[in-house]
């Protein structure tokens, strides 16, 4: 392992920021397109934006290229990050250590732990340089964006083998965060710029426009299961539009993070737009919560977490200049229906990717399968098999299928549920993981039979691989069981019924629907992704109407029969 020591690359950045459209010739936009770089949209012309493709690690040179990331991180495991406030790196007395969840002796690195008065910095920090930052030509942020991304495109690989370290993540789920990333700054930069196009509804002596403006600082509070994604969507919707940002990172994942705000540095975004604050949540979330200049709260998270920000944001005091905007994502219960006359080798592949990649620790994961009765023994016997047959081991091994879960805690949580469903059900599966249990967060995917669909097995987030399933007569009862839980997140049916397929489509209570296809794996722009009830409070991230969210809507009209002749202020007053 590396030895201890600070990063340097934090304070030595590049500063590529952009440069205005006005101050660029030919040569010099040539030269950024051809960089892979951001150009400039004088016109405001919306870009056609295309999803990053994902890596395919059954070719060499692509396997070749992660091994190589891989050990380019690990020699620099142990490394400390400290908190970033306005521009200023700030070391604290306490530190958050990252391990790896696959090894948890191995230390990933260091972060500092903001205390409640740096989250009180951060904020003032984020609220001096909003005046600056919501001023600036959109077309202008949107290309810092698009900066960020081509800042990410070339460090691929390496983001990715973070993730591996850091977070348990098999390589594929890796690629796939850190394209998603991406995905999210080109795609929110394509949104801002359709956003500035003026919406007039002129009549004769009257001109009307419609226009949006930034609402002001913005928390972002970001999970450890999409660590760079969802940090980086989220964080990239409040800057393009606008706003300020104190990014708090999860616990478990701060290294990601500061690569993160690494990136941001090196696109040249100006100091105090983006504040990186990790910390612990029970210490600086509520400062941050509570704060006065405080205007919007982004969150992803558990539902106990999502709900208690919410009501604190609700609540007001004289000090306050505006009523607090929450976007929040707080998970779900979601079940997969398989019909009696599906396809079993494409329902039993969905099923499985759908509740154990990445080990279940998806918001969007599979927990609950409803099956119909005449297919329910077939498919049963395949699932048994297929999972059965899952490689689990630790992720740097290309071959691991399934890694280990997030940390103790998790680990413990989960081990509970499987002891209930012990009790309470009939078990199916359950893989051993051997001599991996004492090296890492290891659990092996876990189902149950004969689930009483009230139970607190069909009916509790588990976040892990845990799996219930329950048989039915009908389709119809199939989905009341199915809408019969708190969270409306996602959901999907094999079916090869047009009828029953149409009828989920109008009854199923889900923000995404899949159909004849696993249910997680959402791609920008193709499948905006969020739900309701308890699953979510806003717009779906990755759509149209995300953006939205973080601006205030502004109408302007302007009387245009004038009487006189007002000259400009230019202009010297006649003598």
């Amino acid at each position: 392992m590396a030895s201890r020591k600070k990063t340097e690359t934090s304070t030595t950045s590049s500063r590529k920021a952009p440069i205005p459209a006005e101050q660029r010739s030919d040569a010099d936009q040539q030269a950024t397109i051809a960089a892979g770089l951001a150009p400039t949209f004088e016109s405001n012309r919306p870009t056609i934006f295309f999803n990053e493709p994902l890596a395919d690690f059954s070719q060499d040179e692509q396997l070749e290229a992660m091994q190589e990331a891989l050990q380019l991180v690990e020699d620099s495991l142990g490394e400390e990050y400290p908190l970033l406030i306005n521009g200023k790196l700030i070391e604290t007395r306490a530190k958050l250590t990252s391990r790896n969840p696959s090894h948890k002796k191995q230390v990933v690195g260091t972060s500092g732990s903001a205390t409640k008065d740096h989250a009180v910095q951060a904020v003032e920090a984020a609220k001096r340089a909003f005046k600056s930052w919501s001023r600036m030509d959109p077309s202008l942020r949107a290309e810092y964006l698009e900066v960020i991304a081509s800042e990410m495109r070339g460090r691929r690989y390496e983001l990715a083998a973070w993730e591996v370290y850091e977070c348990g993540k098999p390589w594929a789920d890796a690629d796939a965060d850190v394209a998603e990333a991406i995905d999210f700054c080109m795609y929110y930069a394509d949104q801002m710029r359709q956003l500035t196009q003026p919406l007039n509804a002129d009549v004769d002596g009257e001109e009307n426009s419609y226009h949006y403006r930034a609402r002001g600082v913005a928390v972002v509070i970001a999970p450890w299961n999409f660590p760079l994604a969802i940090l980086c969507g989220m964080t990239a919707a409040a800057m393009v539009t606008g706003n300020t940002v104190v990014m708090k990172p999860a616990e478990q994942s701060p290294v990601i993070a500061a690569k993160f705000m690494q990136i941001i540095r090196d696109a040249g975004v100006p100091d105090g737009v983006v504040n990186f604050l990790p910390g612990v949540g029970e210490d600086v979330g509520p400062v941050l919560v509570n704060h006065p200049d405080v205007d919007i709260i982004a969150f992803t998270g558990s539902r106990a977490v999502g709900l208690q920000i919410n009501e604190s944001a609700a609540r007001t005091t004289p000090e306050q200049h505006s009523v607090r905007r929450v976007i929040s994502e707080m998970g779900g219960k979601n079940a997969i229906i398989v019909d009696d006359d599906a396809d079993l080798d494409e329902a039993v592949v969905g099923v499985i990717h759908s509740a154990f990649g990445y080990a279940g620790q998806k918001c969007s994961a599979c927990s609950r399968v409803i099956v119909l009765e005449p297919i329910y023994d077939r498919f049963i016997d395949r699932l048994k098999e297929a999972t059965e047959s899952l490689v689990v081991a630790a992720v740097e091994n290309p071959a691991a299928w399934m890694g280990p879960v997030i940390d103790e805690e998790s680990l413990n949580r989960i081990n509970d549920y499987i002891a209930i469903g012990n009790e309470e059900a009939k078990p199916l599966v359950a893989k051993e993981v051997g001599k991996l249990a004492g090296e890492g967060y290891f659990v092996g995917p876990h189902i149950f039979t004969d689930v009483d669909p009230g139970s607190r097995l069909a009916q509790h987030e588990i976040f892990g691989p845990v799996l219930a399933v329950m048989k039915v007569k009908t389709f119809e009862e199939a989905l009341d069981i199915a809408n019969n839980t708190e969270y409306a997140l996602t959901g999907g049916v094999f079916s090869r019924s047009p009828q029953r397929l149409a009828k989920a489509r109008a009854e199923m209570q889900v923000g995404n629907l899949y159909l004849n296809r696993g249910i997680t794996g959402a791609v920008v722009q193709r499948h905006p992704f969020g739900g309701y009830k308890m699953s979510g409070i806003g717009s779906k991230a990755g759509g149209r109407d995300y953006l939205t969210q973080f601006m205030i809507p502004v109408s302007v009209c302007e009387n245009t029969l004038r009487r006189g002749f007002a000259p400009s202020t230019d202009e010297a007053p006649a003598e």
